[in-house]
């Protein structure tokens, strides 16, 4: 027989249980390139134990750690573990955060998913082809997009143009 307690008890029970699945089915598309679809170790072999930890473990560097917050020249931002480019500087601002932020990406260049790691949902966003982790894309950015794509600058290269 239910009782009140044995109904609470199965109603948290469901909802813990569908609160933890919820991730799952929001993620992250596979990488779209085979060639880029690589091992642990050889991921770690190819990037910094920093690179590493941010694109393929989707951790996070320190704020105002990385000399990209502060790259003002013309240029393209590329995706550290593949090389395909991301941002262009013309979409680059300072958004005091610590990071480098962008208000709009390259076309076809970054997937997204919801992040939940902090309850709240985030949209977290990766690179389109080798699925790297980024960063996170907010609503408080500048014009046009009114987006702040806050990205991890040890998950970025810069090259720049003439």
């Amino acid at each position: 027989m239910f009782n009140r307690r044995s109904l609470l008890m199965g109603f948290f029970t469901g909802l813990v249980g569908v609160f933890f699945k919820i991730p799952t089915v929001f993620a992250a598309s596979k990488p779209n390139d085979l060639d880029w679809n690589l091992t642990k170790e050889q991921w770690k072999k190819r990037l910094s134990k920093e690179a590493y930890e941010v694109l393929r473990e989707e951790g996070t560097e320190r704020p105002f750690s990385s000399e990209l917050n502060n790259e003002k020249r013309k240029g393209i931002f590329y995706c550290q573990g593949c090389d395909l480019p991301l941002f262009s500087s013309s979409a680059k601002f300072d958004s005091g955060t610590g990071w480098p932020s962008f208000w709009e990406p390259l076309p076809n260049s970054i997937d997204t998913k919801v992040d939940f790691k902090l309850i709240v949902p985030r949209t977290e966003y990766h690179c389109h082809r080798c699925g790297g982790h980024q960063g996170h894309v907010f609503d408080d950015g500048p014009r046009p997009t009114g987006k702040r794509y806050c990205n991890n600058g040890v998950a970025l290269s810069f090259r720049p143009t003439s």
